[in-house]
This record gives structure tokens, C-alpha cells and sequence, in this order.
């Protein structure tokens, strides 16, 4: 039964807004990278790009490309978004320093 939805562009795109949702209500950053990839699979089987049918041959395969695409835009955001410097917040004076 799964194996024909996990072909289908609309559930992917679904899984995508769902996701996205998700993301607004607890904003970590880490379903907004599975959100784009889900979406981006989801396109990627309504358009027809090239290896589109090598994602329908298998729900092994279509997941694999989420996959890979999740981890794209994970790391695209975390470039883009990151803290500069690294995650380390140095904190130099306290509030209740005179």
C-alpha cells in the first residue's frame, strides 16, 4: 500500500507542508531541511526531472533522494543561517555587573 504513495509527487508535497508547519511550531531548524527536501522530491516527481523514474522504481529509491536532499538544504541552511564563529556565545559582561 505504501509503495504507491511514496510515488506519488502530492505526498511528498504534503509531507513538505506538514513538516513546514511543524517547523513554525517548534522552531529548531531541524524539520525545516526535511520540509525543503520532502518538497523538493515531491517536485521532482510532478516535473519529470531526469531520474525521476529511477526514483518511482523503488520507495527505497525515492527515499534515498529525500534523503540526500534534506541533507542538502540541512547544510545549505546551517551556511547560510549559522552563527558566525561557531555556535560558542562568549558572554563577556553580566547583566548584573555595576
Amino acid at each position: 500500500m505504501t509503495d504507491g504513495l511514496l510515488t506519488q509527487w502530492w505526498v511528498w508535497v504534503a509531507a513538505g507542508v506538514a513538516l513546514g508547519i511543524l517547523e513554525m511550531l517548534v522552531p529548531t531548524w531541524l524539520f525545516a531541511g526535511f520540509a525543503i527536501g520532502a518538497v523538493a522530491t515531491g517536485l521532482g516527481f510532478a516535473f519529470g526531472v531526469p531520474g525521476a523514474e529511477w526514483m518511482a522504481a523503488s520507495p527505497a529509491n525515492a527515499i534515498i533522494v529525500f534523503a540526500a536532499l534534506s541533507l542538502a538544504a540541512w547544510l545549505a541552511m546551517r551556511a547560510l543561517f549559522g552563527k558566525p564563529g561557531g555556535n560558542v556565545k562568549h558572554i563577556t559582561k553580566d547583566v548584573n555587573d555595576g
